[in-house]
């Protein structure tokens, strides 16, 4: 038997939205050290590997391994079923022909009951060499995404080369050319060390809301106590808006001060179809880092790790013309 409870829906929505796009139907693999989902695309130009650790789940149990041939698609829709701060419990018996999903939202006592029809797929489960790879580099997740999207508007192929000068991303097509360097960021703090400037007590926010209130003038002397009573909430609202978008761009500006980081044995320059990095990229809501590791004539590796697992894309590289 299978049950594993995720703490939040959101995890696993954004985990679907990155892979659906690319893979329709796959197994998850299920065994005591936790869930793992491997499929390539329909082209069998790139290759997804899904891993979340038994340790990570709010609860985890599964006291045989078994494969839950799953369709993306159906999953999602059912997901879409839950909010985002939901706790999911995946249930499966052995030999089970559907996979239980429950959604329970602790504060407003809602529990949601589904099932889902499992697939039989026959499904190759590819070895994935251990390779060492000539250049690796770390950068900001949003940033590459943003990369990915503009560079997307002039070409279908970008050109990745790591040097000792940067990373460079360049494309070019029927509209223009245009390209990206990303120098090594020099003392960059990995890890995210500025999350102390994005989280701010409410006291002290309210604090400051007070005095903002305090050093405002009075208007109206004579209707003074009416704009006390009905403005000052108004106000106060006004004043709780502004905190919390402040708050946003703070947050924002955290996934800025992720620095870039490159690892070079040697130059690597090769070229990849942007419409599958663009899917790659949908994962970085998941984590603030992304690592490119790239060789000459070998698939490209984008991994994302975040809190309950690691999620890789492999991409073959587009051969030159020349």
């Amino acid at each position: 038997m299978l049950e594993a409870r995720v703490k939040q829906a959101s995890v696993l929505k954004k985990l679907l939205d990155a892979i659906k796009e690319l893979v329709t139907d796959g197994n998850l693999d299920c065994t005591d050290e936790g869930i793992a989902l491997q499929a390539m695309d329909n082209s069998h130009v790139a290759l997804v590997s899904l891993k979340l650790l038994a340790d990570q789940f709010e609860a985890y149990r599964c006291d045989r391994n078994m494969p839950l041939g799953v369709n993306l698609t159906s999953l999602t829709k059912i997901l879409k079923c839950a909010k985002d701060n939901d706790v999911v419990t995946l249930k499966a018996a052995d030999d089970a022909d559907s996979l239980g999903l429950v959604f329970e939202s602790p504060k407003e006592d809602r529990v949601g009951e589904y099932e889902m029809k499992l697939m039989d797929i026959d499904q190759e489960h590819l070895g994935i060499p251990d390779t060492q790879y000539d250049a690796t580099i770390t950068m900001s997740s949003a940033e590459f995404q943003r990369i990915c999207r503009d560079l997307a508007a002039l070409g279908e192929s970008v050109k990745i080369e790591a040097s000792k000068e940067g990373v460079r991303f360049s494309s070019e097509g029927e509209v223009g050319s245009g390209s990206v360097l990303l120098k090594q960021s020099a003392g960059t703090e990995r890890g995210g060390g500025s999350s102390k400037n994005v989280k701010r007590d409410p006291d002290e926010e309210e604090e400051e809301e007070e005095e903002e209130e305090d050093r405002k003038p009075d208007v109206d002397e004579e209707g003074e106590d009416e704009v006390d009573d009905e403005d000052r909430p108004k106000k106060r609202k006004a004043a709780n808006g502004k905190a919390k978008t402040a708050k946003k761009s703070k947050a924002v500006s955290s996934d800025e001060d992720v620095g870039v980081s490159i690892i070079l044995e040697k130059q690597v320059s090769l070229t990849f179809s942007l419409k599958y990095l663009s899917n790659f990229a949908k994962s970085a809501p998941l984590a603030r880092e992304v690592s490119l590791n790239m060789s000459n004539d070998v698939p490209l590796l984008v991994q994302f790790d975040f809190e309950q697992g690691t999620l890789q894309f492999f991409l073959a590289p587009k051969i030159s013309d020349e």
